[in-house]
């Protein structure tokens, strides 16, 4: 199920129709495996929170999460299959669309995700941003996208970022760094909750302390057709 935390507040609202979504750790959900076990056990927690956004196989969309900075425009997006038998966009780490009714999403386990409203046009972008894609500049990268695409201006967006680990459980404050290319991106109504995935396993998978063998939270993204 769609569980609601208070860090999606800033979203919902901000425009007609957007909609923001976290799946967090699944008690009772067995991680001691590798990736694709764990996402199996995991895919039909997953797929209640999809079904909770109105959405279908056939309108969820997922970045294949390359550790890049390339973002896609959806639907115009190819999707290719992935391990799990679903599809995915693949080569990106981010998706933006202006269409309602489609669902956006990302897995993240460590690294930030960053959902994107434009209060003016109503366009969204989801995206997944770690150590690397921070460093790349995915935000800017999304951002010059969604003007190009939508016509979006910074001033217009509500962003928000995901919990995610932090100093000192890991040696790169790539939340930091997020917060301060959306300031300089002209970004004003940013908000970060501060979580940190390395400290709370009741809520949260880490990547890092777990040493690989976890799960991961799904984030959510969709507009509404309905006003």
């Amino acid at each position: 199920m769609t569980e609601d935390f208070a860090f999606l507040d800033p979203l919902q609202g901000c425009h007609p129709g957007i909609r923001a979504g976290w799946v967090g750790r699944v008690p009772g959900v067995p991680v001691s495996d590798e990736r694709e076990p764990v996402m199996r056990a995991l895919r039909p927690h997953h797929e209640a929170a999809l079904a909770a956004f109105g959405g279908t196989p056939q309108r969820w969309w997922r970045a294949e999460q390359v550790h890049g900075i390339a973002v896609a425009r959806i639907p115009d997006a190819r999707q290719i299959p992935a391990p799990d038998g679903l599809l995915v966009v693949p080569g990106v780490d981010g998706l933006v669309t202006d269409q309602p009714n489609l669902v956006l999403a990302i897995y993240v386990a460590d690294c930030a995700a960053i959902w994107l409203a434009d209060r003016a046009t109503g366009a969204i972008g989801l995206l997944h941003s770690g150590k690397n894609g921070t460093a790349g500049g995915i935000l800017d990268n999304a951002l010059a996208v969604m003007a190009q695409a939508f016509g979006t201006r910074p001033a217009d967006l509500t962003a928000v970022l995901s919990p995610c680990i932090r100093p000192p459980a890991y040696e790169v404050d790539f939340a930091a760094q997020i917060n301060a290319q959306a300031a300089r991106a002209g970004i004003h109504d940013f908000h970060d909750c501060g979580a940190n995935t390395a400290t709370d396993f009741s809520r949260y998978y880490s990547y890092r302390i777990e040493k690989g063998k976890t799960g991961r939270m799904m984030a959510l993204l969709v507009r509404d057709s309905r006003p």
